[in-house]
């Protein structure tokens, strides 16, 4: 059978690009570091690589989030921790100005200490974050949540929303609290807060209130106690009830309550005692009760029983702040960990991942694949060589070489 010349020709060079191009090929696995570069070198293992890489990409975006999220929750735990020291330097300031030896000069001078705090928890109320937002502003962070009336006093303008940010698939948590829940609130643990009335005129005091049975059926209820003077004799009722007589250091007991009371009381005063949820809650009003009263000369008995009871709230309202401070602290500092239990528990699915994707697409990093694509690498390149050389040879065979 008789061949021509351009049939040898075209077969040779049909093979010779046939080599040439599985030689490339492997050389284009080797160049990127794995044996699937491109869907047709495995249609099957490429599909299910593309879902895992998703997978991949989908659990990336879960971390940033959660680095985020702790951003967020360590610098508002720093804020909260700031605050609750100096709600606790505020109480310690308290306390020494509740002494009978200090002066008004004294106070005065405490009270200028006490405004310095103040100041500093004002500011810390209105923090912001790296990108310039109120850390407790709810959703209204453009602007300072806390903001100061012409008479001085501090009022919220935020609002009640938190925000939320998704850590995980399953996840959705809160990165940030607002300021009400914070400055404005007690937590629904707190006990009893007692108050005398602004107008009372005598120099009734009083300690307490103490908690001495939560099962009689009024604990939980608030309660006023007002005084009647007639005729020398002194008498109290409890919400309008039946009077009693005053006995002064003698405690008053009532739903489950004790407060012990000294001093005279003047006809029509009074002194509240109520839940803490359902009395002040509100941080800085108790930093102004404390400055004004610390801020007023005593010059009577009625002036230094008026501060002894003003010194009395604050201090009970200071402890309530301060343990709702520091039990949304520990709500953030739970959030902080349950973040670090999530990182772990991604880590190992992103391992995961990556080891799959890894046999998925030949991963070259991986000794065994290494071994197999320098092996057809070195055959492709013998292969091509041979291709070339019958190339050679046959392009320079002629009828000529017979005769």
């Amino acid at each position: 059978m008789r061949i021509s010349t351009v049939t040898m020709y075209e077969q040779s060079m049909n093979s010779l690009n046939q080599q040439q191009g599985e030689f490339m090929r492997v050389g284009q696995q080797i160049a990127p570091g794995r044996k699937v570069v491109t869907p047709s070198d495995d249609p099957q293992a490429a599909s299910r690589a593309v879902q895992v890489a998703q997978s991949m990409s989908v659990t990336q975006q879960y971390t940033d989030s959660r680095i985020s999220a702790r951003n967020a929750l360590s610098q508002e735990e720093s804020v909260l921790n700031s605050v609750s020291d100096a709600i606790a330097s505020a109480k310690t300031l308290m306390i020494q100005a509740a002494s009978d030896t200090l002066s008004d000069a004294d106070r005065a001078s405490v009270a200028s200490d006490l405004r310095g705090v103040y100041e500093t928890v004002i500011g810390q109320a209105n923090a912001t974050n790296g990108n310039g937002r109120h850390l407790f502003g709810g959703y209204q962070d453009a602007s300072e949540p806390f903001v100061r009336a012409a008479d001085g006093t501090v009022s919220y303008v935020g609002d009640t929303n938190t925000r939320e940010q998704r850590i995980d698939a399953s996840r959705l948590m809160q990165v940030t609290d607002n300021g009400q829940t914070i400055f404005q609130s007690v937590h629904s643990s707190a006990g009893y807060v007692a108050e005398a009335d602004a107008g009372n005129s005598g120099s009734l005091t009083f300690k307490g209130p103490q908690v001495i049975d939560e099962s009689d059926p009024d604990f939980g209820n608030s309660f006023q106690i007002e005084f009647s003077v007639t005729g020398g004799t002194t008498t109290y009722s409890v919400d309008g009830g039946p009077a009693q007589a005053y006995e002064e250091g003698e405690p008053v007991e009532v739903g489950g309550l004790s407060i012990t009371l000294k001093g005279q009381p003047a006809d029509g005063d009074s002194i509240e005692m109520g839940k803490a949820e359902n009395m002040n809650t509100d941080l800085f009003k108790t930093f102004e009760k404390a400055l004004a009263v610390l801020d007023q000369p005593a010059g009577n008995d009625a002036e230094k029983a008026a501060r002894a009871n003003t010194i009395n709230t604050v201090m009970r309202e200071f402890d309530n702040s301060l343990d709702n401070v520091l039990t949304v602290r520990a709500s953030v500092g739970s959030r902080l960990n349950e973040l670090n239990v999530v990182d772990g528990v991604a880590d190992n699915r992103q391992l995961n991942y990556t080891e799959t994707y890894s046999n998925l697409i030949g991963d070259l990093s991986d000794p065994a694949n290494f071994a197999e694509v320098v092996s057809q690498y070195s055959l492709r390149q013998v292969s091509l060589q041979a291709a070339q050389k019958a190339f050679v040879d046959i392009k320079g065979m002629s009828l000529f070489d017979r005769m």
